[in-house]
Order: C-alpha cells, then structure tokens, then sequence
C-alpha cells in the first residue's frame, strides 16, 4: 500500500464519517427489524427471505461496527464516543458485554494462533464453533433474551421473533464465525500474523462477511475500518 494511500486513509478515520457509517448500521438495522417483525410472515413469501437476509447481513454489521470500536476507529478523538457505540452494537447484537469482548479481542491480536489466544482452537469446524461460542455467551444473555423474548411476543407473533430476531442473530455468529475466524485463521501459516485472505473480490468481501475476509491486512493494518479494508487488498 503507497504512502499517500496510508494517509488517506488515516485521515478518513480521524474524521467523522466513521461515525456516520456507524449510526447508519445501527438505524438500518432497527429499520429493518422493526418492519420485519410486523410484516405478515409467510414461508412462501420471497419478501420475508428478503427481510431475514438483509438482517442476517445487518446483524454482521452491527458486530463489524462494534469491532471497529474495539480498534478505536469510528470516533478516535472521542474516546468515550466511540465505546459508547461499541457498547450500543453489542447490546443490541445479543446482550454482550462490550467489555469482555474488548479484552479478548485484543488477546486474540497479542496471541495470534497460540494457546493463549481465545478465538483459536484445535480441532475441527463444528468443536471449534462451539468452543467459539462458549468461550463468549454467557448464561446472563440466555436470560436477557428469555425475558425479552417473552415480553415481545404479548404484543409481536412468536414467528416473527424467531425467523427475523433469533435466527438472523444465530446465523450471523455463524457468517462471522466461518469468515472472521476459521477461514483466516485454520491451519498453518506462512507470515507474522498468522492470517490468510480471500482473493481479491470486493463485492464477495463486502456480503460474506464486511471485507473481514481480508483478514491478514486487518491483522496488519488494525487502525484501516472495515470500510477502508478493501483500499488495502489494493
């Protein structure tokens, strides 16, 4: 990557168009959920398809959103701010605690690919998912969503909460998982970061899983957000 696009791009980070981006995710997805959870459910009706697809992809956004502010990228200067949304994504992703993620993320950067890293795991695709989500949900979420769950449906139809709120949030975890996770990260490596990348393909990187497919330039560049991802591949 040249020099000027390196500071092109820390000058994008240092302005506020993170933060717009940010907030777009989050009404998008409200939007999207709000219109989903009232829409006459049908299994036949390709506009539920529709409605549970773009929730699933804007479930991965929210997460993609709170991981930039991990990496302080949506308001730099603004410290606070910027976990604050971070704090936001998480919560309305699936009751996470911000905090926890924080840490272990950063752990996961520190110890690339070894024992002390808590996004790695020996063994197969399906042991390594679960040992994946164990290591992050936590019985306090199971209840937040039981509680909410059933507050919801006095008012909403029980399909609805499952197909466009349960399934779309299970699905994602998935869609992070196998993009973020086990595609970059299995096997051996060749380079520092331990990491692999999609071939370039900006469109694919961007619907698989945000540009996070292009996870060895994440690991090297962690201050470009996800939306600038794709200047680095170039």
């Amino acid at each position: 990557m040249s020099e000027s696009t390196n500071a092109s791009i820390r000058q994008l980070t240092q302005s506020n168009l993170g933060v717009g981006i940010a907030l777009l995710i989050i009404a998008l997805w409200l939007t999207n959920l709000y219109i989903a959870l009232q829409y006459p459910f049908s299994w036949s009706d390709p506009v539920c398809w529709l409605l549970f697809i773009l929730q699933t992809h804007l479930f991965t956004g929210l997460f993609i959103t709170a991981h930039d502010a991990m990496h302080h990228t949506i308001a730099p200067k603004i410290p606070r701010f910027n976990h604050a949304i971070g704090r936001i994504c998480t919560f309305l992703y699936a009751f996470f605690p911000y905090q926890k993620l924080f840490t272990e993320h950063h752990r996961h950067h520190r110890h690339v690919h070894t024992d002390d890293d808590p996004d790695y795991y020996e063994g197969n695709f399906v042991m390594w998912y679960l040992q994946f989500i164990k290591n992050y949900l936590t019985i306090w979420q199971i209840l937040a969503y039981a509680i909410v769950f059933n507050i919801l449906k006095l008012y909403l139809p029980t399909s609805n909460l499952i197909f466009f709120w349960i399934a779309p949030a299970l699905l994602s975890t998935l869609q992070l998982f196998y993009f973020g996770t086990y595609l970059p990260h299995k096997g051996e490596h060749d380079n520092h970061h331990q990491s692999r990348s999609l071939s370039k393909n900006h469109f694919w990187a961007f619907v698989s899983c945000y540009f996070f497919g292009y996870h060895y330039e994440h690991h090297d560049k962690p201050f470009v957000p996800w939306w600038q991802l794709w200047r680095v591949k170039d």
